[in-house]
């Protein structure tokens, strides 16, 4: 299970009810949201990085892709989002 959760005087206080029994015991994993990532190892699995080691994509594909977008990238994806 994941979610969000705000700190709040000593207290971690889930954004979104939790079908959680009263008093059951679980273990947290913290992760900062909105903190930068200084280690982008953390956001792959192993598994991923041995199937990037394998891409050969060409930093001109690349480039040639980009700039087949019209607007920012930021908006491309903004837009994309709202797609779905």
């Amino acid at each position: 299970m994941t979610f969000e959760a705000v700190y709040e005087n000593g207290v971690l206080r889930p954004l979104e009810s939790l079908t959680l029994a009263n008093h059951q015991h679980v273990l947290v994993t913290i992760s900062n949201s909105g903190a930068p990532i200084d280690d982008i190892a953390e956001c792959f699995e192993p598994d991923e990085w041995e199937f990037a080691q394998h891409d050969d994509i060409s930093l001109a594909e690349v480039r040639r892709a980009l700039s087949s977008i019209p607007e920012s990238l930021a908006d491309a994806v903004i837009a994309s989002r709202d797609e779905r």
